[in-house]
């Protein structure tokens, strides 16, 4: 397709994702674009959705498996620094869809602000975690969430509050749309207290993955009531090898592509750990990953 002279300089055919997403795994994308501001994200959908080509959007890509053959349609990553940016205003915290959560976090909790240190250690963006209303320790993000900007796929722009992104357990309202900005209203707590906190929450999540590895996922939504790792354990499956993908022996919840790995070793994998999972315990897992 031709794509609008204002926006045709970022477009990058047939661009290889695999070095972009966490698995390691994929075929390039049709079309690739980073857009440095608002106004050329906004020009990208709405010539796409003009053309009638799929938009896809890339955070940190901690949770996407792209299948070897590659994506076809546009692919558009948030990652350029004027729509990652964040600011606070009193207990207010503004953030960019494109902002990584873990330095949201952060600097939230720098400011003394509480409501969200218990998101620490969860990978990719603020959108990333509101699409899927990421949650620890029994609180989620979207009871912090009081105004989101987002962009439909047909290049409209709307504000809604909280309330109306639908969130439930690990699942949001927000699918199809792109998170362009969102308020956190805050709650003020001692700074000292707040880093000490997040400091023992850093160390406990980070010995609860798999250290020296870098093509992992947690494919696999926990259920409510209960957790991906324990219904894989208590069943056996630790460990279990489909081609060159497998499970962590220890923390049996994350994916491991192994050098050899596929898409499709990655795919019969997570099918054999569902199938397995509802058959013994009658629960279906649900995957977090987004197949491409």
């Amino acid at each position: 397709m031709q794509f609008p002279d204002s926006v045709a300089h970022l477009i990058q055919p047939d661009f290889p994702l695999a070095s972009l997403l966490w698995l390691g795994i994929g075929g390039p994308a049709r079309y690739y674009a980073e857009p440095t501001n608002r106004d050329e994200l906004v020009a990208l959908v709405r010539a796409a959705a003009g053309a009638g080509v799929a938009v896809r959007v890339l955070g940190g890509g901690s949770n996407v498996l792209a299948r070897e053959a590659g994506v076809d349609g546009l692919v558009i990553s948030l990652s350029a620094s004027p729509l990652s940016q964040f600011s606070i205003d009193g207990t207010r915290l503004e953030a960019g869809g494109g902002a990584k959560l873990s330095h949201v976090v952060t600097h939230a909790v720098g400011a003394g602000l509480a409501g969200i240190e218990h998101l620490l250690g969860i990978p990719g963006t603020v959108a990333g975690a509101l699409v899927g209303n990421a949650s620890a320790d029994g609180r989620d993000i979207g009871s912090v969430t009081s105004e989101i900007e987002v962009l439909n796929l047909a290049g409209q722009i709307a504000t809604m509050r909280g309330d109306e992104a639908q969130f439930s357990h690990r699942r949001s309202g927000l699918a199809g749309l792109i998170v362009l900005s969102v308020v956190f209203q805050l709650d003020r707590r001692d700074s000292q207290s707040l880093t000490k906190r997040m400091q023992k929450l850093w160390i406990v999540r980070g010995a609860a993955r798999p250290q020296g590895l870098s093509r992992i996922a947690m494919p696999f939504v926990d259920p409510d009531g209960a957790t991906a790792e324990r219904l894989i354990a208590d069943i056996g499956l630790s460990g279990l090898r489909e081609g060159g993908a497998s499970l962590s022996t220890e923390h049996p919840h994350f994916l491991i592509a192994g050098e050899s790995a596929t898409s499709q070793d990655c795919l019969r994998l997570i099918e054999r750990v569902r199938e397995q999972v509802l058959l013994q315990t009658g629960i279906d897992l649900q995957t977090s990953l987004q197949i491409w």
